[in-house]
């Protein structure tokens, strides 16, 4: 994931002083590298559309970026917005990974304190809120975009929209990502691919790793993590496992492909041949640790969103020029990676004190100089997410080689279909969201890694994900 972790709850207060149209805005000295200059630009429409809402103000949740330049931009456009409408936005930072963040967003709507607006991962979290009755329907505003930008990646059709409605606005993609050390292929006359098996990945990750050098083929990690979750959901799914049925309501976990799967990652954990290709500490990674490891040019593959490659070449580390970003690894009952993406997305909370003003931060976010900033923070990191969006700018096209393979994933053929017959993107799942938040994966490859037979775990697992699911209505 492309989240850091720290203090859960941080607050940026930005005051609405004078309606300017155009504001440009630099970066405090010191701390992490200022995001690119871009001059915030608010248009026209925006302006008029915000006119009824001067002297108003909105309380906003913003998922924490790993890039902290594009943390630094957000803010700027946000800035921008207030002062140039004459509002006041108060934007308070969250980190997606604390494990209850659906929890106390929910407890704040229920008790009448909730902030007006959010943007965070549609895949990983819309549908909980969705099913707690915590979101505002925001139709109009999507279908009012889609004539400003055409369609949003393909994706959020799946993860934002519930019974033909949208309850969250997409703002920007993130796109899934692997990525390998090229340099260490080539000496070791490794093919570089478009994809590979993890099977493959695991091989090659063993065969040009030297301990002696520093160099550690595999920087994966299974400790409780949101990493660690997409690696080894993403291993059950290629081997034909999934933890729910395609109604995304019925609990599957306990099968025989979800028994091999999580036998191939145990083994590499826990057998003594693959010890030289495990990095020190890969046992107690956080979010962090991959981002950190990868950064200092000692680990040679990893999953994450595309934060490392941002933060590589924003930074001018070597690691960038080495790096083979690819969509992913395959297995036995896959093809072609699942690998369609997600997006951060906005979400507008029942009870907002200023829902129609918080419509308007979100349809100014998502394009033109309020997005082109924060996407120069984090470049390949934050994309576009509507189609026109990406011809709006020529450093969309240019600014990076990997922008043009990023561009096709948000356009991804939906559903991607396993030999087992499990069709990829499920329908929003509350119970499997809720699953995963929870850390169950991660427990139970930590059980397996402790002794637990890898059948064992998975019966085990099941078990508590059929408890949660029905604690989400889904009766088993």
């Amino acid at each position: 994931m492309a989240l850091r972790t720290g203090p859960e709850w941080s607050r940026r207060k930005f005051l609405g002083m004078s309606a300017l149209g155009a504001v440009g805005l630099t970066a405090c000295g010191g701390g992490p590298p200022a995001a690119p200059p871009v001059e915030v630009q608010v248009p026209q429409a925006i302006l008029d559309a915000a006119a009824p809402y001067r002297g108003g103000s909105v309380g906003m949740l913003s998922q924490k970026l790993y890039s902290e330049a594009a943390n630094q931009a957000l803010d700027r456009s946000l800035q921008a917005f207030a002062q140039a409408t004459g509002t006041t936005v108060q934007n308070d930072l969250v980190s997606g990974d604390a494990g209850d963040m659906v929890a106390k967003m929910d407890a704040e709507v229920r008790a009448g304190t909730t902030r007006d607006l959010a943007f965070m991962n549609d895949e990983r979290f819309v549908g909980q809120l969705q099913n707690l009755g915590d979101l505002e329907d925001v139709t109009d505003v999507v279908e009012e975009m889609k004539a400003l930008y055409g369609e949003p990646a393909t994706e959020a059709s799946n993860f934002c929209v519930f019974n033909g409605r949208w309850f969250a606005i997409p703002y920007h993609f993130i796109a899934a990502g692997m990525f390998l050390r090229k340099d260490w292929y080539a000496e070791k006359g490794l093919p570089i691919k478009s994809t590979y098996t993890w099977e493959e990945l695991r091989d090659n990750a063993l065969a040009v790793s030297d301990p002696a050098k520093r160099r550690f083929g595999w920087g994966i990690t299974i400790n409780r993590s949101g990493d660690a979750n997409g690696f080894i959901e993403s291993v059950i799914n290629c081997y034909g496992g999934a933890i729910a049925d395609n109604t995304g309501q019925k609990v599957v976990f306990n099968s025989p492909e979800t028994v091999e799967a999580v036998t191939f990652i145990g083994d590499i954990y826990t057998n003594p041949k693959y010890e030289p290709m495990l990095p020190p500490g890969i046992a107690s990674w956080t979010d962090t640790g991959n981002n950190e490891n990868w950064l200092a040019g000692i680990i040679g593959v990893t999953n994450n969103q595309y934060s490392i490659y941002a933060d590589s070449k924003t930074k001018g580390n070597p690691v960038y020029a080495n790096t083979h970003p690819f969509n992913g690894a395959i297995g036995p009952a896959t093809d072609t990676p699942i690998a369609f993406g997600s997006s951060n997305s906005f979400v507008v909370f029942k009870g907002a004190k200023n829902p129609d003003l918080a419509k308007q931060v979100a349809k100014f976010m998502v394009s033109g100089s309020a997005l082109l900033g924060v996407a120069k923070g984090a470049p390949c990191l934050v994309n576009p997410s509507w189609e026109k969006v990406w011809d709006s700018d020529p450093y969309y096209t240019d600014g990076d080689p990997a922008y043009a393979a990023i561009r096709e994933q948000t356009k991804t053929p939906i559903p991607l279909t396993t030999a087992t017959g499990y069709a990829f993107p499920q329908p929003p799942s509350p119970g499997e969201q809720a699953a995963v938040a929870a850390y169950l994966l991660t427990d139970m490859m930590q059980a397996v890694v402790q002794g637990t037979a890898p059948a064992e775990a998975v019966a085990t697992t099941h078990d508590r994900m059929v408890q949660i699911f029905e604690q989400q209505g889904y009766k088993q």
